[in-house]
């Protein structure tokens, strides 16, 4: 099982990887580690493809999933759930409590204090990231933090890279109305009235002037690597994979 694991300075404690489509059992458009189950794949097969992750890489207790629907809203994690949440982030302040979050093009952002106390994982697409007045869900996951953003590390993990994404201009229109550097995130495309959007940068953007300083990753691209990667603007019907971080015990 392929896994990419963040190259930043995080301390010991903080365990965190992001999956690729390598490893698992899912067959056709889904083949390899798809981890979705809400994406037209046999549920054994998913369920299969869970189980080899959590054994194969160490995770603890149960895999706290999130029904994801391009929001802001912040779960804290706990064992205590029997449901899974509407939300596209978490956020864990003990041990053994895993932060998941599934993409397939989307930017998945872990986050973590210096400290090694407290730990989250965001879903942030375009929408998540805009957000509203009040911020977007790079923005609402620090909060739910609860700690000095300046001691905040954070890793962007595989999402679709700025030659591949394609948006419109109300898009770009919406992101600088709200911060006006993020005129440098966006380039002309090569069909008129279209811009190709660099979510990477958009994200460290956001960050920033949250008071993350200390950024790291930002380096794939989902949509052109379909070996490694699933991309759901490349291909539509396809599998998800999971962006993960826990705190191990102290």
């Amino acid at each position: 099982m392929e896994t990419i694991i963040p190259n930043w300075p995080a301390p010991p404690r903080v365990r965190a990887f992001s999956t690729t489509r390598d490893g698992g059992v899912s067959q056709g458009v889904f083949a390899g580690l798809n981890l979705g189950s809400h994406v037209g794949d046999e549920t054994l097969l998913v369920d299969a493809n869970r189980a080899r992750l959590q054994q194969e890489m160490g995770i603890p207790g149960r895999l706290n999933w999130l029904n994801q629907v391009h929001g802001t809203a912040v779960h804290q994690v706990s064992n205590q759930y029997d449901i899974v949440p509407d939300a596209d982030a978490a956020c864990a302040h003990d041990a053994g409590l895993a932060c998941i979050v599934m993409t397939a093009d989307c930017l998945p952002v872990l986050l973590c204090d210096r400290a090694g106390t407290v730990v989250a994982a965001a879903h942030a697409g375009w929408r998540g990231l805009l957000g509203n007045e009040q911020g977007g869900v790079l923005e609402a996951s620090i909060k739910g933090m609860n700690c000095d953003p300046a001691e905040i590390l954070a890793w962007l993990g595989p999402a679709i890279g700025p030659s591949a994404f394609e948006v419109g201009s109300e898009v770009r229109d919406a992101f600088m109305a709200q911060q006006a550097q993020a005129v440098v995130a966006f380039m002309p495309s090569a069909n008129d009235g279209k811009w190709l959007a660099d979510i990477y940068q958009l994200a460290r953007l956001r960050l920033a002037r949250a008071g993350v300083k200390a950024v790291y990753g930002g380096e794939h691209c989902t949509f052109s690597d379909s070996e490694r990667f699933y991309s759901y603007r490349r291909d539509g019907q396809t599998g998800r994979m999971a962006s993960l971080i826990w705190l191990g015990d102290a």
